[in-house]
């Protein structure tokens, strides 16, 4: 095999898994709750004020706050074992993209109220992530736009879907931010 085809077949594989959710026992390809607020977030300014909004609907009502991310190694921050060629395992990927989310939550809330919320990353579609997750939820909170799309747009794609879809009351957190 020469290496042009078989790089092909490489970047192949790369682009099917960025796209299709892998079903891995040592990854999460999806978030279960038991009540409380979801809130969906990708990092994005609009994400943060949402998170806001969710985690003071929790603490008035009593319920447990429930902070999604959705990824894909395309979306996945490096991992400290990350190096020139070597791939790391997609699980050292999903505690990146933990340990990101967990900080983004800490920067909003402040420790003590982030040491109370339950961080969930799962590795699937953002809409499909967030409407699994509230099937168990009370209700689902995302922020009006997110990090993707066009910015002229009112409503993102994610959003504009889990309000048609999603099994529990959603709440969309306007914002003036622009991503």
């Amino acid at each position: 095999m020469t290496e042009q085809p078989r790089d092909t077949v490489v970047a192949a594989e790369l682009d099917e898994a960025a796209v299709e959710p892998v079903e891995d026992a040592d990854i999460s390809t999806r978030a279960e709750v038991e009540g409380g607020v979801v809130v969906g977030h990708d990092g994005s300014g609009c994400a943060q004020e949402a998170l806001e909004w969710a985690a003071a609907l929790a603490e008035r009502a009593h319920w447990p706050l429930h902070v999604v991310r959705a990824w894909r190694i395309a979306t996945a921050p490096q991992p400290p074992t990350w190096e020139p060629g070597y791939v790391p395992p997609i699980t050292d990927y999903e505690k990146a993209v933990l340990a990101d989310l967990e900080s983004d939550v800490a920067a909003v809330l402040g420790a003590e109220r982030a040491a109370r919320a339950s961080c969930h990353v799962v590795h699937a579609q953002p809409v499909r992530a967030l409407i699994e997750a509230a099937a168990g939820a009370d209700v689902l909170v995302v922020g009006a736009r997110g990090r993707g799309g066009f910015a002229g747009l009112l409503l993102g794609s994610v959003s504009d879907q889990v309000t048609h879809h999603a099994p529990c009351p959603v709440t969309v957190v306007r914002s003036d931010r622009k991503g």
